[in-house]
This record gives C-alpha cells, structure tokens and sequence, in this order.
C-alpha cells in the first residue's frame, strides 16, 4: 500500500502569518499519469479526501490542459475551524505536475510536482502560503507549530486517501477514506453556493 509519507516544514516565511511546507509522498506501484489525473479531477476531492476537503465547486473551467481552470473549496483539518478559499491554475505540464494560486482564507501559492521512479510516483506538494483568516493570522505568532501540525495532519490524510482512491479506480475493494474530524462531520459540508 503505501511505503512511505514524509512531511517537513522547509521554511518559515519572516511575516507572522506565513508558512512554507514541503510533503513528499511516495506512491508505490503508480504511474504519474494516473496521481496528476486523480488530483486534476477537483470535482471528487470531497468524495476521496473527505477528511480534508468538505465542498468544492469549479467556478471556471479554464483552458484546455486546465491554465484559467478557478475551484472554490471549504476546507478544514485536524482542528475545528473551516477555510474557505479559492485556487486558479496558473501551469500545468501533464503529466509532471501543476501549479496554483490562492486566494481567500489562504492566499499564497502551490506546487505539484510528480516524478516517475520505477514503478513508484513520486510527489511533491510545495505550499508557500500565508493565513489570511483572521483567527490564524492573528494567532499564528502563537500556534504557529499547531497550526502547523494540522496541515500535516492534512497531508497524511491527502496520502492514505489518494492511495485508496486509486486502488478503488483499478478496480481494488477499498474500505472507505477518513472522513473529517469534529462536529463538521455532523453537517451536509455542502455549503458552498451552487455554480
């Protein structure tokens, strides 16, 4: 199944609400072709990493090869406060990865990076953002390691969630992904204004 996940805070951006985090994820068995299609295909996040992403709308549909494509998401983690925010794809080099830009509760940028060796996919997610919510921007200087945390946590449930989906897309019985944590779980999560 999954032979390993590695997170690591590379850096710290210097204003008191910025974050860089680096996750690496190895996918053993996986063509690239396959994990870039999977995570292009925004419209099922909330079915597959539903511990993460609880409503997800595109709102543009962007270029052929996705350039322009706009997703507008509710997200949460570990912790129990939800983030609302928008990306726009501003690359895309299938099958080696894309990029993005975000706006709202996070503004700041995103790489996917996916690299074949052997029959693993290599992955990695560079995420530069600074917190624009108000609840972690102001209390970042504070919970910075907490915060944190939670993405880690996140991106945990991004891996185990993605191995599971792609086993259930070749076919594989798969017990279902995690689903999200606290009280959010109690709600329909389909929050987000229709398109």
């Amino acid at each position: 199944m999954i032979n390993s996940m590695e997170s690591t805070v590379a850096s710290a951006r210097t204003t008191a609400a910025g974050y860089h985090f680096i996750t690496n994820w190895r996918l053993p068995g996986t063509g690239c072709a396959k994990v870039y299609g999977v995570l292009e295909d925004v419209e099922t996040l909330a079915a597959w990493w539903p511990s993460v992403y609880l409503d997800v709308r595109v709102r543009e549909k962007g270029q052929p090869g996705g350039v322009g494509k706009v997703v507008e998401l509710y997200t949460k983690g570990w912790l129990p406060y939800t983030l609302r925010w928008t990306f726009r794809v501003t690359a895309a080099d299938f099958p080696n990865g894309f990029s993005l830009e975000a706006q709202g509760d996070f503004a700041g940028q995103g790489v996917w990076t996916f690299r074949q060796e052997g029959p693993d996919c290599l992955v990695q997610y560079d995420w530069k953002i600074a917190a624009e919510k108000p609840l972690l921007r102001y209390l970042s200087w504070l919970f910075r390691p907490v915060f944190s945390a939670n993405h880690f946590w996140a991106m945990r449930q991004g891996n185990l969630s993605l191995a599971l989906e792609l086993r259930r897309r070749r076919g594989e019985q798969v017990p279902p992904p995690p689903g999200p944590t606290w009280p959010h779980n109690w709600l329909n999560n389909k929050i987000l204004p229709p398109s």
